[in-house]
């Protein structure tokens, strides 16, 4: 992909919001909008895109995350989405240690090439692909410091499918990081560029 655009940037940065959102959601409340869990992990098989919306199946496909992007930029805090956005900060550092690691990079790859032939039998959202992607977390990402720690409720993170379905979504949000800084997305146009960011989400939340 090439001559990365505003659009691009949106795109990438409301799909980290939306795993980290649902990654918020299944950690409290055992479930999330499966639509976009589907989504999400569906992103992670994109691994050589056309486009940007190619990676999440156009702008309706992260709504949820453009909804939550556009609350982040526009709205006051509340504990609910300070929490997410916790999330969102700690996966952008994430990525970027991981970027660091090829070695890291590779066995993720790994990863999910054995995923994708997992999916010829399953679909992207089986228990059985899940747990594949959380544990690819769990050996890979998980081990940089400083870790993401979720907080949620006991009863839902001691079910291994949820405990597995957080680090599967985390993993997603990991990777539409890496999407957002190879569009050229970086901190400062979090910080500086909050309007013009606000103003695409807009737009693209109509368009889906």
């Amino acid at each position: 992909m090439a001559n990365h655009t505003l659009s691009d940037r949106t795109l990438a940065l409301a799909g980290v919001f939306q795993a980290a959102g649902l990654v918020q959601q299944v950690a409290t409340r055992g479930s999330a909008d499966q639509g976009a869990v589907e989504t999400s992990l569906g992103s992670l098989f994109q691994t050589d895109p056309p486009s940007t919306e190619a990676v999440y199946g156009g702008a309706a496909g992260v709504r949820v995350g453009l909804q939550w992007l556009r609350q982040h930029l526009a709205e006051a805090s509340s504990p609910h989405k300070a929490q997410v956005v916790k999330y969102v900060i700690g996966v952008l550092h994430l990525e970027r240690r991981l970027s660091r690691h090829p070695e890291m990079l590779q066995r993720i790859g790994e990863a999910i090439a054995a995923a994708r032939r997992q999916r010829a039998h399953f679909p992207g959202n089986h228990s059985n692909v899940v747990a594949n992607f959380a544990a690819c977390y769990s050996d890979t990402l998980s081990t940089l410091t400083p870790r993401i720690i979720v907080t949620g409720e006991h009863g839902h993170l001691s079910n291994p499918e949820v405990a597995n379905a957080v680090r599967a979504l985390l993993l997603a949000a990991v990777r539409s990081a890496v999407l957002w800084r190879q569009c050229g997305g970086n901190r400062w146009q979090l910080l500086l560029g909050r309007r013009e960011l606000l103003a695409e989400a807009q737009r693209l939340s109509g368009r889906g």
